[in-house]
């Protein structure tokens, strides 16, 4: 490669990691609300360690006891202080991996629960192309720097959307300090100071490198409104997810789209909602809604789906009864 290639690729991979993205999805349907470059791929940092825990959860009991390794316990970056040769329990090293972003307890965390870090490796690269977040690629547990550690706004969005599911990780993850039980029996305070505020942030991730710059991931709830906001390279994190949050609830309620019920279709078919649709839309999305069903060519169907589409785009399905 020549030296202006070199320059000319240099030159193309410092504009992507410098530009700023972000944005802010409906924690319960995924659905993308407001978002800047989120689909650029950029180095995320420690907010890897969201994937990092629900992988280890997955694959692992929370009693398990991890005999910490040389090559764990002097793992580069941040770190819970752990030792070479101390046992601690697969549930303290997540509460140090989300709380205080312990590199050494992702590292403890991947050799436990995959075997070797690369094997654990492959384990989050899989989970990742299952759900189809297609502009992730992960090269350690940690997210210290590698070219091609990457991910996105909106794939870090979706994968914070998804550990939440997991009650284990909503625990872990929404605690705001926590009594360690390991040699130094340290309490560990989480690093994200939202959590501390009150301004509906409930769970999250703080990550930085300086290529990465600063990311955060913070999960925010507001009556019956669920968001996530993710920035990834914003130096001014804190206020910018308050500003984000403050916005989507302002802007966005969320609306009975269709009560439940029994409703006609076509060919004297009955519909049957068991619960109502509600969603968290704009006042001018209100307006702009329109639901279809879907319906099997088997003539012994049973079900079918109802969608509620948004431009053209299914923003919500369900399964319903057919009569």
């Amino acid at each position: 490669m020549t030296a202006f290639a070199v320059s000319l690729t240099f030159y193309f991979l410092f504009q992507q990691v410098a530009k700023a993205s972000y944005v802010v999805i409906d924690a319960d349907t995924g659905r993308t609300l407001i978002g800047s470059n989120e689909h650029v791929r950029m180095p995320i940092a420690s907010l890897t360690k969201i994937w990092t825990a629900l992988i280890a959860i997955e694959n692992s009991n929370l009693d398990d006891e991890v005999v910490i390794s040389r090559e764990a316990a002097m793992s580069e970056g941040s770190s819970i202080y752990l030792e070479p040769g101390e046992v601690v329990p697969v549930e303290t090293l997540l509460y140090g991996l989300m709380l205080r972003s312990g590199n050494d307890a992702a590292y403890a965390l991947a050799e436990h629960a995959g075997g070797s870090v690369q094997g654990f490796v492959d384990l989050m690269n899989e989970k990742a192309m299952y759900y189809h977040l297609n502009e992730t690629y992960f090269t350690n547990p940690s997210g210290l720097h590698h070219d091609l550690h990457l991910s996105s706004a909106y794939d870090t969005a979706q994968m914070l959307r998804i550990a939440l599911e997991n009650e284990d990780f909503y625990r872990i993850a929404s605690t705001i300090q926590y009594k360690s039980n390991t040699k130094n029996g340290t309490t560990w305070l989480n690093k994200h100071r939202l959590l501390r505020e009150n301004v509906g942030a409930v769970a999250g991730k703080t990550g930085y490198t300086k290529v990465a710059g600063r990311t955060l991931a913070t999960y925010f709830e507001k009556d019956d409104e669920r968001i996530i906001v993710v920035t990834l390279n914003e130096a001014n994190d804190w206020q910018v997810h308050k500003q984000l949050a403050n916005q989507v609830f302002k802007e966005y309620d969320v609306k009975t789209i269709v009560k439940k019920g029994k409703y006609k279709a076509a060919n004297n078919i009955t519909v049957e909602l068991k619960e109502p649709i509600r969603l968290l839309i704009s006042d001018e999305e209100e307006d702009q809604v329109r639901n279809v069903l879907h319906l099997s060519r088997n003539k012994d169907r049973e079900f079918g789906i109802w969608h509620v589409f948004l431009n053209n785009e299914s923003i919500y399905s369900t399964r319903v009864t057919l009569k």
